[in-house]
């Protein structure tokens, strides 16, 4: 959670303090709840503290995951990764407090400056890659890489959401039978298909990200989410056509959109194919 805009004053329907918090200002507002500026308990640091909107608290389903997610959350740390430092998944309204780290989202980037260089992108790919690395390290699955969940400061880029991107409600996510949820536009083919999703799909879909990041241009065209995930469902008979992308990400770029997750590379071996770009 971060923004590099100025946090908006508070509301006159905000609350003022929650657990303790003391609450300085609104960073952002979305369909899981309203994000806002605090610190911690010490006074020390700036936190983002997410406040869960009260129809979810009503879902018990919904609570329920939130707290096991929040709780795979807290078990990863790593570089690029923003700590979660405090959480009350059984409050009235459940929140979330993470480290508020100052930046902006990579869509934002690319949506107000465009495409960015071939060697930022190499670096941006590097640093998510490697905060993937400690996701699967720790035996779990981010399952919502996309540029909306990176977040670009000076020290290099943060991936966000991990633990809770499941729990976010369905109006921007694909629910499958399996309860399988992502973004349409930022899966892979197995996760499209319904299949098991394992952390070679992250893998593939921070190739989706790379691609887009350089060129502003989603590796299967146009259209709407679902036709763009149909699209990537069907990658096995018709692959992606990546000759009009940078010849020095096109190597990332073959690897790690491979249809067959066993050929994919592992996020740690991404870092090093970013670095070595």
């Amino acid at each position: 959670m971060g923004t590099s805009r100025a946090p908006e004053p508070l509301r006159e329907d905000d609350p003022r303090e929650i657990a303790g918090y003391r609450l300085l200002g609104r960073i952002g507002e979305g369909g899981m709840g309203t994000v806002y500026l605090t610190r911690s308990r010490d006074g020390r640091l700036p936190v983002a503290l997410k406040l869960i909107r009260r129809a979810h608290s009503r879902n018990e389903n919904f609570r329920r995951r939130f707290a096991r997610e929040v709780a795979a959350a807290r078990s990863v740390t790593g570089p690029h990764l923003v700590p979660v430092v405090d959480h009350d998944a059984h409050a009235e309204q459940p929140w979330l407090a993470t480290l508020f780290v100052p930046g902006t989202p990579l869509d934002t980037v690319l949506r107000e400056e465009g495409p960015l260089p071939v060697g930022r992108v190499l670096a941006v790919v590097a640093g998510a890659a490697r905060a993937l690395a400690a996701v699967h390290g720790a035996g779990l699955v981010h399952r919502d890489v996309k540029p909306a969940n990176l977040l670009l400061t000076r020290d290099g880029p943060w991936l966000l959401d991990f633990g809770v991107a499941c729990a976010a409600d369905g109006t921007s996510s694909l629910t499958t039978a399996g309860r399988m949820v992502g973004t349409p536009r930022y899966m892979s083919p197995e996760h499209a298909l319904g299949r098991e999703v394992t952390p070679a799909s992250d893998v593939f879909t921070l190739g989706l990200v790379a691609a887009e990041a350089a060129t502003g241009r989603h590796p299967y065209g146009e259209g709407g989410a679902l036709v763009i995930a149909t699209r990537i469902a069907g990658t096995a008979h018709d692959p992606p056509d990546l000759t009009g992308y940078p010849a020095r990400l096109r190597p990332l770029l073959a690897a790690t959109l491979d249809a067959a997750p066993s050929a994919r590379p592992s996020a740690a071996r991404t870092a090093v194919l970013a670095g070595a770009g």
